[in-house]
Order: C-alpha cells, then structure tokens, then sequence
C-alpha cells in the first residue's frame, strides 16, 4: 500500500505546530501558535481578492506559518531568526535559493515599523496586523497587554496602556487595497473607542488631535440626532390629527360629566336613606331594640357609599405654577387650569405663545393633557365602582337583617 506524500504546506503547518509546543514558552499568550494560524487565514482571506499565482500564495502562507518561529529566543530580532529556520527547513525541501530569499523577505518585512516593497511583503504585513480591524482586537490587544506583563514584567495602568495601543494604533497603517477597505474602517472605530476610554480617564491628558477625533464623533452623533428630530417634525398634523384630539377631548369630558351624575345620584340617594333611617328608625329603639343591629348596618353602608361618592368628585389642587425654564423645556402643560392658575398673566401669556409658535410642544402639551385626564376619570371610576358595591352589597345585607329580625 502507497502512503500518500504530504503537500509542503501540511508539511510546513505539522512543523509549524511541533515546533509552538516544544521552543515557544507559555508567557507568549499572542504571539503563539493561535496567531500564527489567524496569520494564515487572513493571508488566505487577502489572496482571494488579489490576482496571484497559486505558487506566490502557498509562499505566503509558508512565510506566514514561519514569521513569528523566531520567537522561542524573544521578541528581540526574532523576524531574522525566523527567517532562518525557514532556510533550513525550505532548503531541506528542495526549494530554490530565489524562492527561499522570496519567502524570507516576507518574513523580514514584518518587522516594525513596517516597510514593504512588494505586493506580497504587504499582503504579509496586513495579515500580520489584521486584527486591528476586526472584532477580535479587544480580545487580541488584552493578550498582547498580559505578554508584556509575563515576558517583560511591563505593568501597564490604564492611562498608560490607552496611550501605548493609541500610539501604536496612530502609527500603523494597512498596505494593501483589502486591508484599506475591509480593515481600516474598524480600526477607526476601535482608535475613536479608546480615544473615549483616555477621556473618561483624564479629559486634560488629551492631545488636539484625539480632541479633534472626539469632537467628529460627537457632531456627527448629534446631526444624526438632529436628522431624527427633523424626520419626525414631518409627521403631517392635518384635520385628522385636530379631529382625533377635538373626538378625544369630548369623550374625556362626557366621561366626566357622567361620572359626577353618578356620584350625585349615590350622594343623593344614600342621604335620603339616612334622613329617614335616623327620624323613622332611631326613635323606635327603646321600643323595639332589634332594629338596633339592622339599622346600624344600613347607616355604616349609607356613609361608606357617601364617602367613596364625595372622594370620586373631590378636585385635586395642584400648585399651579410652572416656570419659564419649564416651558422652554416644554416640560409644562398650560392647557389645564391647575397649572397656571398661580401664576403672573404676563408669564402664562408668554408660555401660550410659546407653545402655539412651536406646533411640537402645542400637541405634545394636548397629548400630555389628554393622558392626566384619563388617570383622573380612572380613579374617579375605580371610587365609583368601589361606591356602588359597597352600596349594593351592603343594602342586600341591610334588607336581610331587617327581615331576620321582623321574622324572629
């Protein structure tokens, strides 16, 4: 049975992998072996968009497997080493000495600040940074932050590391046409992010050009605010918005109305109850002790049903003051008496000018107004309603114990 040969890039990627586990210490916690591979894929993501040959792209992702090997040894000079080992390794594959000077100079122009000449020394540098543009960079610069920290015993605060990846962040720029367009625009958001961090932190430690980035942002925030605004004073306000109201007004007020006929006829009733309950019934006591019992209970129903009556008609006073700054806040509503009614006449004109020359603050005043008059029909109905069972129930109760006892 014939084994089938490997492809030199599976060669390249199982070397690749032994040699992260055995030389490659684990304080490295971002440039490990996960990197290395992120490197690949976003080599392999550039290259679908470039018109490259197929032998151009499997060096790149050879330099790519081997750009960051040079590490077992630290940071420091660590592109050349790399550089190296895939000397070794490519020449004992057979690779031609120009193929192999290609793959290293890949290598070599990763090195920071970076510098590439070639299409393809670009390629390799945006993949080798592409993070910076990718919803893993929050996830990737926190790794980079605890390398430091392990390998160089570099403590960074929060003010110190904002300013660190700023810098860095400022300085880089991505090569290639995919990195300019699909990168880039990310990366500006993360740069405004932790512009806005380093403000939170220490507004003073700012320089004009983070001002200047924050200051975009923030207007560009408000003229989407102010488009919002602008689509929404659109709405058309016709006769049917005006009919709606003037409807709902009315219904508002028969509502009222009807619930204070209600009171008035429980009032009325529960009085007349009472008047002759006290001069018809009270008087007989002493003769007939029995009524007592019954008569009480119908005069306790009689003046709950009174009370719960009264308190369904009792008019709320409010303070009837609003300020000026109110109004021009549009926080007051001048279309009820119980707002105004303690204030100078030249403010409360002032304020219905105000609101009639602005047609948003004259409906959302109507709007408000029409809102507090159903919470007051509400609980003028909830102590009806609470009025007409205790009326109901307890005369049904009365009568019963009247005829328990006349029966006895």
């Amino acid at each position: 049975m014939q084994v089938e040969q490997k492809t030199i890039l599976e060669s390249t990627e199982e070397y690749a992998s032994v040699f992260f586990d055995q030389h490659i210490s684990d304080k490295y916690t971002y440039h490990n072996l996960q990197h290395t591979i992120n490197v690949v894929n976003a080599v392999k993501e550039i290259c679908a968009q470039e018109n490259l040959t197929e032998e151009v792209i499997e060096s790149l992702e050879i330099a790519a497997w081997f750009h960051d090997m040079g590490y077992d040894q630290g940071a420091e000079g660590h592109e050349q080493r790399s550089a190296e080992y895939a000397t070794k390794f490519l020449t004992e594959q057979g690779f031609s000495k120009d193929r192999i000077h290609t793959i290293c100079a890949n290598i070599l122009a990763t090195k920071y600040p970076q510098v590439p000449t070639t299409l393809a020394e670009k390629i390799l540098c945006d993949a080798d940074l592409n993070h910076l543009g990718k919803d893993t960079y929050w996830d990737r610069c926190g790794k980079v932050r605890q390398e430091l920290a392990l390998v160089k015993d570099l403590i960074m605060d929060e003010q110190e590391w904002i300013d660190f990846e700023l810098e860095f962040m400022k300085n880089h720029k991505f090569h290639t046409t995919v990195g300019q367009t699909t990168y880039e625009k990310n990366k500006l958001k993360h740069i405004k992010l932790l512009i806005k961090q380093k403000a939170r932190l220490n507004p003073d430690s700012l320089s004009s050009d983070e001002i200047v980035i924050l200051a975009k942002k923030t207007e560009k925030k408000k003229k989407k605010n102010k488009s919002k605004k602008k689509v929404e004073k659109k709405i058309p306000l016709g006769r049917g918005v005006e009919t709606m109201y003037r409807t709902t007004y009315r219904t508002h007020v028969n509502l009222s109305s009807i619930a204070d006929n209600k009171a008035n006829i429980m009032l009325s009733i529960n009085a007349i109850i009472v008047s002759i309950s006290v001069s018809t019934l009270v008087p007989k006591f002493s003769d007939n002790p029995k009524l007592i019992a019954p008569t009480l209970l119908l005069l306790l129903v009689c003046l709950a049903s009174i009370v719960f009556a009264t308190l369904s008609t009792m008019p709320k006073v409010t303070e009837g003051v609003f300020s000026r700054e109110d109004i021009r806040q549009k926080r007051s509503n001048l279309l009820f008496f119980g707002n105004f009614y303690n204030m100078k006449m030249e403010d409360f004109h002032w304020g219905m000018q105000e609101m009639i020359k602005d047609s948003d603050f004259l409906y959302s005043s109507m709007t408000r107004d029409l809102y507090f008059l159903g919470k007051v029909l509400a609980k003028k109905y909830s102590y009806l309603r609470t009025c007409y069972r205790i009326f109901m129930y307890g005369l049904i109760l009365s009568v019963i114990a009247f005829a328990y006892v006349f029966a006895a």
